[in-house]
């Protein structure tokens, strides 16, 4: 557990910091500087490339955070091709989900007919999508390399300070509206690139023009299976977390989307300790299952369970008891929020005290299992967010969330 206690206090810190600068952006400076219909856009266009981005990677991800360990320890960097691979993948995903984004255009834009700002700005979906999926492939390698600190770093707390600083841009009338939505799509660019700058640094990654390897040839077929199978479990995952969001924007507008924007904020700052411990217990676990160190991956679950459960206890208190406070604060149009933010709390406690499992079962040859509990999940929780949302609203898909 060393280097495990050792990077996630580390990534912690890193993402406890980029909390609190999220939570300054969303409580106090989107809320005051943009329409709530544009607070909900700029949720909207997140929630949308991170699922677009997943789509794209077409199983690529999994492979990595699986099989990076066979590949590093038979291979030198220049013969390993799993980055020429993978990145092929990618770019091909990429290419198929602009196609399709731009067949279904038309068929888009009429069901969006309660939120035509992000109508008008659809197209921006895709370099917001593009520049997510380049960080998101090169971030996955860096947790191979055992290097979560600086992704965590990236993802967690400098995309939220350029968040910042665009929208204090906005406030104070540097640019326009129409040039912070589109600097807005663009917010993964610089993280990508500092990600990249620090992969070749490391002189142990490259992107190999060599292929196809020996191990590719020797774990091609199992790569392929075992990729497709947990690509599906995680994307049906995102999407029975995200649609929630789709359905929002869909049937009750931006507006309220801004609404659930915050909830979900408040209720995310619970997963900070599992966040971190997710990324450097993703190639401690891969390691363990390669040399069948079943003693080391009951050692990590049972840490996980214990310390998850008692954070995720202490947080959710100190959240609800001050949910109504927040209502207080930003207004009359966020009356509903403590409610909200109580039954989604409790769901979060009920997801961290089972600790890192879903890591467990991804990394294991039980992979499969993860794909049939998903597509179980995205089959019951679909109809379910629907139904409640157009019943109840907000409550209503909170209480989708918990039994979900």
């Amino acid at each position: 557990m060393g280097i495990i206690q050792k990077q996630s206090i580390r990534s912690s810190v890193f993402i406890s910091l980029g909390f609190a600068i999220g939570a300054f952006n969303i409580l106090l400076l989107f809320p005051r500087f943009l329409p709530p219909e544009y607070f909900g856009l700029t949720r909207a266009m997140l929630d949308i490339a991170l699922t677009l981005s997943l789509l794209c990677t077409v199983g690529s991800l999994p492979v990595i955070y699986k099989f990076f360990p066979f590949y590093n320890h038979y291979l030198t960097k220049e013969k390993n091709d799993l980055p020429l691979i993978t990145g092929i993948v990618c770019v091909a995903g990429f290419i198929l989900v602009m196609f399709g984004g731009w067949v279904f255009k038309d068929f888009i834009i009429r069901k969006l007919g309660k939120s035509p700002e992000l109508a008008t700005y659809f197209y921006m979906i895709y370099p917001f999508t593009f520049f997510m999926l380049a960080f998101i492939w090169m971030e996955s390698f860096s947790w191979g390399l055992k290097m979560t600190v600086i992704s965590n770093f990236l993802r967690e707390t400098a995309v939220r300070i350029i968040g910042t600083i665009l929208i204090l841009l906005y406030g104070f009338r540097f640019i326009s509206l129409h040039v912070f939505i589109h600097l807005f799509s663009l917010m993964y660019l610089v993280p990508a690139i500092i990600l990249l700058m620090v992969l070749v640094r490391t002189r142990r990654w490259k992107i190999a023009i060599t292929w196809p390897s020996k191990v590719t040839r020797r774990l091609q077929r199992r790569m392929i299976s075992f990729g497709l199978f947990i690509f599906g479990a995680q994307f049906l995952n995102l999407l029975a977390k995200t649609n929630d969001t789709f359905l929002v924007f869909g049937i009750e507008g931006l507006a309220q989307t801004g609404v659930f924007a915050i909830a979900t904020y408040m209720t995310a700052i619970m997963e900070i300790p599992q966040r971190s411990l997710n990324s450097i217990s993703t190639p401690v676990l891969s390691e363990s299952w390669k040399n069948n160190d079943l003693k080391n991956i009951e050692h990590v679950y049972r840490k996980s369970v214990t310390n998850l459960l008692v954070i995720a206890l202490g947080l959710f208190g100190l959240i609800y008891l001050n949910a109504y406070n927040l209502a207080s604060f930003l207004g009359k149009e966020y009356a509903q929020i403590g409610i909200v933010i109580f039954i989604m709390g409790f769901a979060k406690v009920i997801e961290l005290g089972t600790g890192i499992n879903g890591i467990i079962i991804g990394t294991s040859n039980y992979w499969k299992f993860d794909f049939y509990t998903n597509v179980f999940y995205t089959i019951f929780s679909l109809p379910l967010n629907f139904f409640l949302i157009k019943s109840f609203g907000l409550p209503g898909l909170a209480v989708a969330n918990l039994i979900s």
